[in-house]
């Protein structure tokens, strides 16, 4: 039997996480049809200004916490990762969350992504973020029966279980009100969607 080539695997790993990370995005965001299309120097600009206000906060609050055991939490599709931009696989890090990621985690700030992926998609997900510079403490990914819940109380429910592993989150960041609502988080910091466009 003959394997194919790496750069063929590869390729069928993107199909296959962007179809999936299509299917698992929430379903209101299906309904709502974009207004326009979202200019990617704008993205990063607008995701630059909140960082910019994360990152002082981050390393105030890393600098403070001498014996705790600090963490951030992230979302990945439009967060952590260029979801809608990066149309390879691995797709690219967007660049201004990258940088506080590295900042926390070189001051000893664990890293944890909890996203609305499948489990299916827990691998490539996880190569992807650590071949791009995170360093991933944890990945949460939707189980089966995590799929037909809320995400929001997913995503809420694994932060309080982060809490219980005797983690204080520092700060939450993500990109949709369904990544930072309901609590279990010091400081929340919320990318641009701009009103659903990006999942």
């Amino acid at each position: 039997m003959t394997r194919r080539p790496l750069a063929r695997r590869m390729a069928a790993i993107a199909v296959s996480t962007a179809a999936l990370t299509a299917l698992a995005a929430p379903a209101e965001a299906a309904t709502t049809a974009p207004a326009a299309a979202v200019d990617y120097a704008t993205w990063q600009q607008d995701c630059g200004r909140v960082m910019s206000e994360a990152l002082p906060y981050i390393q105030s609050r890393a600098a403070a916490g001498a014996g705790e055991k600090q963490a951030i939490v992230l979302d990945v599709d439009n967060t952590t990762l260029e979801t809608d931009f990066g149309f390879q696989f691995p797709q690219p890090a967007n660049r201004p969350v990258l940088k506080v990621a590295q900042y926390a985690q070189d001051h000893g700030v664990a890293l944890i992504f909890v996203t609305a992926r499948p489990g299916l998609l827990h691998w490539p997900t996880s190569y992807n973020l650590e071949h791009d510079g995170y360093r991933v403490t944890d990945l949460r990914v939707r189980g089966l029966i995590d799929l037909f819940k809320d995400v929001a109380a997913y995503k809420t429910a694994q932060r309080a279980d982060i809490e219980r592993q005797g983690y204080t989150i520092i700060a939450n960041i993500g990109n949709s009100a369904s990544d930072l609502s309901g609590g279990h988080a010091e400081r929340t910091f919320k990318l641009p969607d701009y009103d659903g466009q990006l999942s």
